[in-house]
């Protein structure tokens, strides 16, 4: 089989070697980035080299991971704490891996694969609770790849996993937590990267093309002129040594030494130079608009930051984050309450750190929210202190506070 048999032939596994002598990024996008992205799916780990992909996948998911996380008493709007499933989302999901390396693995495979799953261990039933309540004990996070979401004739949600070991294991939808992205038909979600591959694989190209002009080319920006037709001796010779001594980025900025009369041509940047660099920051935007992240957060826009990156962070919180908040309580509360949970608990994030302004601004807001200026209250000390992460006070009860101005409370002490 020829070279360019073997470029372009589909037939050949995917184990196979590359030829002698060629790139296998190269092969693989001459053969149409098969590698990378496969039939309709993108192959994750080369998605994720570049920059911004990264950028865009680990801020969402390291946010989703990092932002505190409660079950909820519906109607005090107290925190659950003695609930068992407060500790699970909370601290400790299963037994390898704490609440933020589980909740950012779960967001990063439904933003890379438009599903995460995650197999509930359920306790006994406890025959002495009212109803026989059951709580979830850990939360097993599935491999997407070996999942398969159905619905079946009679309107029921099962799963099909294949584990490692082989076989085939239906799982009731009662039994897995599924957190789905944007769905065409309510029961797969879209991956964001396979959407937006034409875009990664042209982003990923033109990183590709770089850094082979920085490894194979010439960095003198000129061309060579000869007074007259060079022999094949001459041509080789001259080559050789042009390649040897003025190409790749380690022989950047050297100065050529010539022979037989040739002479070189020095140029500028060129047109193609700028439409380069002008691409690759176009592919940029292209990504922060699919994941629905503001530019200057990936890095670029230098002069967004200062006074208006509160406005970003709300932007981000709002746009790109409160979607997924939302997508994940409503899992939480579909799956992981038992019948006679469901409408006492809710699950809520808490993105009171994102939103946060400066020490002044805080100090301004909370002021007002304490009476100050003759505002009417709204929030009671401890509340202010439990927002800034601040124990409860002892007694005396609240002399912060001052009562807004009113006489002393009879339990206060003199």
């Amino acid at each position: 089989m020829g070279v360019i048999q073997r470029l372009f032939s589909w037939g050949r596994p995917k184990a196979e070697a590359a030829p002698m002598g060629v790139d296998p990024i190269v092969l693989e996008t001459l053969r149409g980035g098969g590698w990378l992205f496969g039939e309709g799916e993108v192959n994750v780990a080369h998605a994720l080299r570049n920059p911004s992909v990264y950028r865009c996948v680990t801020l969402i998911s390291s946010t989703i991971g990092m932002l505190p996380l409660h079950l909820i008493e519906a109607e005090t709007k107290e925190k659950a704490k003695d609930h068992p499933l407060f500790l699970l989302l909370h601290r400790e999901p299963n037994g390898w891996q704490t609440a933020y390396e589980f909740r950012s693995l779960m967001q990063m495979r439904v933003l890379t694969k438009g599903n995460a799953y995650a197999r509930v261990v359920w306790s006994a039933v406890d025959l002495r609770s009212k109803g026989g309540r059951r709580t979830p004990l850990r939360l097993i996070p599935l491999d997407p790849d070996r999942v398969t979401p159905k619905l079946t004739d009679a309107w029921e949600m099962v799963y099909e996993y294949r584990p490692p070991s082989g076989g085939v294991q239906i799982i009731a939808a009662g039994e897995m937590l599924h957190l789905r992205g944007f769905s065409l038909d309510g029961v797969s979600g879209i991956s964001v990267l396979r959407q937006a591959r034409d875009a990664i694989r042209l982003a990923l190209d033109a990183d590709l093309a770089l850094r082979r002009l920085f490894q194979r080319g010439s960095f003198v920006g000129a061309t060579l002129e000869a007074p007259s037709e060079l022999s094949q001796e001459a041509y080789e010779r001259l080559t050789a040594s042009w390649n040897e001594n003025y190409a790749g980025a380690d022989n950047a900025g050297g100065t050529p030494l010539l022979e037989g009369g040739t002479k070189l041509n020095v140029h500028g940047a060129s047109a193609k130079d700028a439409q380069s660099n002008e691409l690759r920051g176009r592919q940029v935007e292209e990504i922060a608009r699919v994941f629905g992240v503001p530019r200057p957060l990936l890095m670029v826009d230098e002069t967004s930051w200062g006074s208006g990156i509160e406005a970003l962070g709300r932007f981000f919180v709002q746009f790109a984050l409160n979607p997924w908040f939302e997508a994940w309580q409503q899992a939480i509360e579909r799956t992981l309450l038992d019948a006679g949970d469901k409408g006492r608990y809710v699950a809520r994030f808490n993105p009171g750190a994102l939103l946060r302004g400066s020490l002044k601004d805080q100090a301004d807001y909370f002021a007002k929210a304490l009476g100050a200026g003759g505002h009417q209250p709204w929030m009671h000390v401890d509340e202010v202190r439990d927002t800034s992460d601040l124990p409860e006070r002892e007694a005396p009860s609240h002399p912060m506070m001052g009562h807004n101005g009113g006489p002393a409370l009879a339990n206060d002490e003199e």
